[in-house]
């Protein structure tokens, strides 16, 4: 089992930058399994979207919605998972979620993991 908890949101102005943090803890088996870990985001009435994911070796995609402005890493050794979120526009406004995946080997399916969010509001 790994238990993911996210910090570093909060208020910030449009035009202005965040940077929200996912650590990862529980089973370091489980945890060396993870081969891909993703920032997805939700605002009110609408459904939950995919932000950014970046593999175990470090690929990374990005909805196009954010490319350009936000920039997912990871720090293995902290087995941390970050999202740099630059020029923030009130339309980013959400919870953001991390989520990772692991892959179990076979026959088990593989197993998601979940954070309980953070917050982030962009004022106009």
């Amino acid at each position: 089992q790994v238990q993911l908890v996210e910090s570093g949101g909060g208020l910030v102005q449009a035009g202005g930058s965040l940077r929200l943090s996912c650590a990862a803890s529980g089973s370091i088996q489980s945890i060396l399994r993870i081969n891909v870990q993703a920032w997805y985001r939700q605002a009110p009435g609408k459904q939950r979207e995919l932000v950014a994911t970046i593999t175990s070796v470090g690929s990374t995609n990005y909805a196009d919605s954010v490319k350009g402005r936000f920039t997912v890493s990871r720090d293995n050794a902290k087995k941390t998972v970050y999202l740099q979120m630059n020029s923030l526009k009130p339309e980013d406004t959400a919870v953001y979620y991390c989520s990772a995946n692991e892959k179990t080997p076979l026959p088990l399916p593989s197993r998601d993991y979940w954070g309980q969010g953070t917050q982030v509001t962009v004022s106009s």
